[in-house]
């Protein structure tokens, strides 16, 4: 498959080039248009109880969702501020889709008792269509942000997704200009020409425009949330580097035995393609996790970073090849190095790994576990406005309110649907849940009842509330919505399908392990030194973003949780990228296996001929997460520290220390496998042709 591949790419380079500039040119141009269809909607779970009742909500109730205007000024009961003010809600009223503005002045707890700020609440009608709700909320918008005030900030409701959309637009283009420059930069020190750097930045555009056009196409059958855009270009753009990478340099090094550029080429994509291939099946099989979730935003994510990381293989695998076989040939070749100059720093790694591996894995096993003890304490969360960045419209206005107006001021109730068929002493039950509820009934006859909770929109009181609304109601037709039950019920359906997710990653891993290595203790073995290397990065996300420690020095706070999307994306992306250095070095030592014979002394030869292309793969990935981190929106910094400590640890303790001295500790045994399962390798396993003589040439 993969010769058939090389062979159709050298044979019309220039076709397979043309090819790949329409698909940009559709990524960048189509596929843009993702930015105006992102939500903010994450934890809705389809099929849960509130999501039941939202629903249902949204079909019988004729009061919509909300927007909220604050305005901040000295005097805001100044005659002439309070004249535009009142002038302003009167025209928004007038606005089609409004249901109610209410007389900020005249409504007890719109206007701070400091006299400095006052509320204006913006209900939209219920059962508006997506371009009447838009227009509506764009009107009301635009006339509350042109009172003539010192501070005007509005947000909320809908208009929060439209914001957050614009400003992930901006945050991807920043991080495009910060990391594209400086990968380059890094691509020449590595390669030392020009050419040779500019083709992975190919690759990486391809990557970008690939994650533009998955995401617009899942967006036109699912929402897609905010977040999903630069985890998805993030990682498009890593990836697309790292494939390169490998490629390019086995291209170099193959350009050393041959003057044929073409049959360069060939022997590339047989050799290196056959790991790109494989690491980019591994990576897709870890995301598959996510589709055992009914989340729609974690099926969309797993689907969405799949496809890209299906593109990434593919132009490694195409575009890359047809750009080596017109323009190969003025990329020099790999310097010839002296007998055992050639990755020596990792040779002696090696050696040190496999002469001490008891004391290695004695010291370096328990550091990663203590730096995964704060998993144990881990706990998640929906999160207020504190997760944006300070510049944003929302947190502007939640920190205005916070200043302004006691605790607990503008957060979601939660909404209790009371079936007309209640029993009148259940709904006074749940009425006495909070002192400041209040009911209000629909037309037929349900009731609504709003019971604010006395602390965050997320926190253990709110939570409490949805408890104990469920464990009143017994048999009744009650049903508990809002951000609150929504979060309760997230947790639930994560406790509840982890272990199958869990089950079928590694079920997955497992299988492409053993088809690339023909073993089942190394899958075993790779499994295990992933989960260690996983549980420190993930150990060190607790620590920074939930316990707070540090958290300033990335411009983020302590939140006392961590985004209920970050653990599952840090899990999934995380282990499938460990995969790829895992394979890049299993590659280098199976060659050498295969040539020698000698256990030991391939476990050296592997780690001196992939330890710098591991080293420089996680360097650039590093990079690109740390650009996507300047953005300021914390669960995306979570995801970026996560995926960022996640790859380093990884590239340099585990796959260092730890795969040479557990390789060396199992010798032999470590290509062991049960006589079918190795006849049904070797009958279906994928598989490069080593030449002997040319290989034994490169490990001298």
């Amino acid at each position: 498959m993969l010769s058939s591949l090389a062979r159709a790419a050298t044979r019309r380079p220039l076709t397979v080039i043309l090819l790949w500039v329409l698909f940009l040119l559709l990524g960048f141009g189509l596929g843009t248009g993702v930015f105006a269809r992102l939500s903010d909607n994450v934890p809705e779970v389809p099929g849960t109880e509130s999501e039941r009742a939202a629903q249902y909500l949204d079909r019988a109730d004729p009061i919509g969702e909300s927007l909220t205007g604050i305005v901040e000024a000295p005097a805001v009961t100044d005659p002439a501020l309070r004249g535009e003010v009142e002038r302003a809600v009167t025209e928004v009223r007038a606005v089609d889709g409004i249901a109610a503005v209410p007389d900020p002045y005249a409504t007890p707890g719109l206007t701070s008792e400091d006299g400095r700020a006052v509320l204006i609440p913006v209900t939209l009608e219920g059962g508006l269509d997506d371009d009447a709700e838009e227009r509506a909320v764009d009107a009301a918008a635009e006339r509350l942000q042109r009172i003539d005030a010192p501070e005007v900030h509005v947000s909320g409701g809908p208009l929060l997704g439209k914001q957050l959309g614009e400003r992930a637009q901006e945050d991807v283009a920043n991080a495009e200009l910060i990391s594209l420059p400086v990968v380059l930069v890094l691509l020449l020190v590595i390669f030392g020409g020009l050419r040779a750097a500019g083709l992975p930045l190919v690759i990486a555009v391809s990557g970008i425009a690939g994650a533009f056009l998955a995401l617009f196409a899942f967006s036109q059958v699912t929402d897609i949330s905010v977040y999903a855009i630069q985890v998805t270009t993030m990682l498009g753009l890593g990836l697309a580097v790292d494939y390169a990478l490998l490629m390019l340099v086995r291209f170099r090094e193959e350009r050393r035995h041959t003057a044929d550029v073409v049959e360069a080429v060939h022997r590339t994509v047989a050799a290196a393609g056959r790991t790109v291939l494989f690491s980019g099946l591994t990576v897709a099989v870890s995301l598959t996790g996510l589709l055992v979730f009914p989340s729609t935003f974690l099926r969309s994510m797993g689907l969405a970073v799949a496809a890209v990381v299906v593109v990434d293989m593919l132009a490694a695998l195409t575009l890359l090849p047809a750009l080596l076989a017109r323009f190969g040939g003025r990329i020099d070749p790999a310097k010839e190095r002296p007998d055992g100059a050639e990755g020596r720093l990792f040779a002696r790694l090696a050696r040190f790994s496999v002469r001490r591996r008891v004391a290695v894995l004695a010291t370096v096993v328990p550091a990663l576990l203590v730096l995964a003890l704060p998993v144990t304490g881990m706990t998640v969360n929906i999160g207020d406005a504190r997760q944006l960045p300070t510049s944003s419209e929302a947190r502007r206005l939640y920190d205005t309110v916070g200043e302004h107006f006691p605790a607990g001021s503008g957060v979601d109730a939660v909404t209790v649907v009371v079936g007309a068929d209640t029993d009148p002493a259940t709904a006074d039950r749940i009425l006495a849940l909070s002192p400041a509820a209040q009911s209000r009934e629909l037309p037929d006859g349900t009731t609504v009842v709003s019971l604010p909770p006395s602390g965050s929109v997320d926190g253990k009181e709110a939570t409490e509330l949805v408890e104990s609304v469920r464990e009143i109601r017994g048999d009744a037709p009650v049903e508990v919505t809002g951000t609150a039950a929504r979060l309760v019920d997230f947790r639930e359906m994560l406790a509840e399908r982890a272990p199958w997710a869990a089950v079928t990653v590694l079920a997955g891993i497992f299988a492409l392990l053993f088809a690339f290595t023909g073993s089942v203790l190394i899958p075993l073995r790779t499994i295990l030194t992933t989960l260690l290397s996983l549980g420190a990065a993930l150990g060190a996300v607790v620590w920074v973003f939930q316990d707070g420690h540090l958290a300033g020095l990335l411009g983020a706070e302590g939140l006392g949780a961590l985004s209920l999307t970050a653990p599952p994306l840090i899990i999934a992306i995380a282990f499938g990228l460990a995969m790829d250095y895992e394979l890049f070095i299993l590659a280098r030592m199976r060659e050498a296996r295969q040539v020698s014979g000698d256990d030991q002394e391939a476990v050296v030869t592997g780690l001196r001929r992939s330890g710098r292309v591991v080293t420089c793969a996680a360097l650039l990935l590093a990079v690109v997460f740390g650009a996507f981190m300047t953005g300021g929106f914390s669960p995306i910094l979570q995801i970026g520290l996560g995926l960022t400590l996640a790859v380093l640890i990884d590239a340099t303790v585990v796959r260092m220390l730890l795969v040479p001295a557990t390789m060396s500790l199992l010798g032999r045994h470590a290509w062991w496998a049960p006589r079918p399962l190795r006849r049904a390798h070797d009958r279906y396993g994928l598989r490069e042709e080593v030449e002997p003589e040319r290989e034994l040439a490169a490990q001298r």
